[in-house]
C-alpha cells in the first residue's frame, strides 16, 4: 500500500466530520483532504480542486439532496472515486440502493474505529468493502428487483466470475488476455444490462445466478 491515500468527508454535521477527520488522520496511509457539509459543496470541490480524493466518506443524509441522488451523480461523473457510504441506521432499503448506485461499501455511524480503518483499507486494496450483513442485504434486494430476461455473452459471464475474486480490474484484464479498456467496456455493458452500478452488485448477481460458486 502506498502512503497517504486522500479522503474527503461529506457529512451534514461538520462537528461529526471534524471528529471523524482526526480519527482518519490517525490511520496509517490515510489523510483527510477536506471536509464539506453538503452535496453542492462537495461537487464544487470536485469540479474546482486539482486533486480528486481517493475515497469519499459520504453521509447518506447529506444536505442538498439524498445520498442516493448524490451517489448517482458521483457514479456518472467521477467513476474512479471510491465512495464509502455512512448512515445513521441500518435501513436495508437505503443501504441496498446506495450500493447498487455505486457505493463501494456502507457503514453505520456507530461502527468501531477498527471497522472504519478496515473498510478504508479494503476499498483501496479490493475496490469494495462489505460485511456479511451487507451481502445479505444485497441478495435480498436483487431478489426483489424485477429483472427482464438478460442474455449474457460467454466472455461477459467469464468476466462476472472474475469480478467475484479479489483481483483488480487490471489483473482481470491480464487473466482474460484483454486490454484494461476492453474490461472497462464489459463492466459498463453489464452495468447497463443488469441495472447495477457497482462491482459488489455484479458479484452478488453472479453468485445469485450460479455463475460463481462460493467455496
Amino acid at each position: 500500500m502506498r502512503n497517504d491515500y486522500s479522503v474527503a468527508i461529506v457529512d451534514s454535521h461538520l462537528l461529526f466530520a471534524s471528529v471523524l477527520s482526526k480519527f482518519v488522520n490517525s490511520f496509517d496511509n490515510f489523510r483527510v483532504l477536506y471536509c464539506v457539509e453538503g452535496r453542492d459543496g462537495f461537487l464544487y470541490k470536485l469540479k474546482n480542486e486539482e486533486r480528486i480524493p481517493d475515497i469519499a466518506l459520504l453521509d447518506v443524509s447529506v444536505s442538498g439532496a439524498t445520498g442516493i441522488e448524490t451517489m448517482n451523480i458521483l457514479s456518472a461523473n467521477y467513476p474512479n472515486l471510491k465512495v464509502l457510504a455512512f448512515t445513521i441506521d441500518d435501513d436495508e432499503d437505503t443501504i441496498a440502493k446506495m450500493l447498487l448506485a455505486g457505493a463501494r461499501g456502507c457503514l453505520v455511524k456507530d461502527n468501531s474505529l477498527s471497522i472504519l480503518q478496515c473498510s478504508l483499507r479494503e476499498v483501496i486494496e479490493k475496490d469494495f468493502y462489505y460485511s456479511d450483513k451487507i451481502k445479505s442485504i444485497l441478495f435480498s434486494s436483487l431478489r426483489k428487483r424485477e429483472q427482464s430476461e438478460v442474455i449474457l455473452k460467454e466472455r461477459e459471464i467469464e468476466f462476472l466470475k472474475q469480478v467475484c475474486t479479489e483481483k483488480t480490474y487490471k489483473e482481470i484484464a491480464s487473466e482474460m488476455s484483454l486490454s484494461p479498456k476492453t474490461i472497462d467496456g464489459y463492466r459498463e455493458a453489464l452495468f447497463e444490462k443488469l441495472r447495477i452500478k457497482s462491482r459488489v452488485g455484479l458479484a452478488v448477481y453472479a453468485i445469485k445466478n450460479k455463475f460463481f460458486k462460493v467455496e
